[in-house]
């Protein structure tokens, strides 16, 4: 079994416990994509990402994360209408999780938010197994991270099932287990406010990020 960890947003007021913490148990990837290079500027968290674009994610299983306090300062974000369901605690526009339906089994979490003085994302988890979705990143992109990456792309679809087939899945922390709603508020970007991000992300981005 691997240690439990601290999640917590950065003004301390939304608080999380992860369970069987481990480089075995979890998948840590850094995406580059354009969505989170969004989301993170519409939120005003462009601290969390590198200097070129990425987000460091640690994807483990719904079962795993226990909110602890502050639920009723979560609230989602979807950048379209069919796109990732990105929660947030509302007190300080910390990211707590990206989730898809309950169906497909993860939640992600950028790594920063383990990083305090009990816990680092590195000691818990080990380093990211590798980059997605660098044809985005801002400048040159991140070696082996703009072609398929067949072995991290099998890790994280073996991840997903495993999750689902040992009963992992449930409970999970943003949806509930009836009809599978989320149990927190979320709202969906228009197309004009999607289409405003756009010059922020990318490979050459138009507008200097605010950090």
């Amino acid at each position: 079994m691997g240690d439990q960890v601290e999640l917590r947003c950065r003004c301390g007021e939304v608080r999380a416990r992860v369970t069987d913490a481990s480089p075995r148990t979890v998948n840590r990837i850094v995406c580059y994509c354009d969505d989170c290079q969004a989301f993170a500027h519409q939120i005003g968290r462009a601290d969390l990402l590198n200097s070129q674009g990425g987000s460091d994610i640690i994807q483990f299983a719904p079962a795993s994360l226990t909110f602890l306090q502050g639920q009723h300062r979560i609230v989602g974000l979807r950048l379209t209408p069919k796109g990732l369901f990105r929660w947030y605690a509302s007190c300080c526009n910390t990211p707590v999780g990206n989730t898809l339906a309950p169906a497909i089994p993860f939640v992600g979490i950028v790594a920063q938010g383990f990083d305090h003085e009990t816990h680092r994302a590195e000691d818990a988890f080990g380093r990211p197994g590798g980059a997605i979705l660098g044809k985005y990143a801002i400048g040159v992109p991140p070696a082996g991270s703009t072609g398929l990456n067949l072995p991290l792309l099998l890790r994280a679809i073996g991840k997903v099932l495993g999750w689902r087939l040992r009963g992992k899945a449930w409970p999970h922390p943003f949806f509930g287990k009836g009809k599978g709603e989320p149990v927190y508020p979320f709202t969906v970007l228009s197309r004009e406010e999607r289409e405003a991000l756009r010059p922020l992300c990318g490979p050459h981005p138009a507008a200097e990020p605010a950090r």
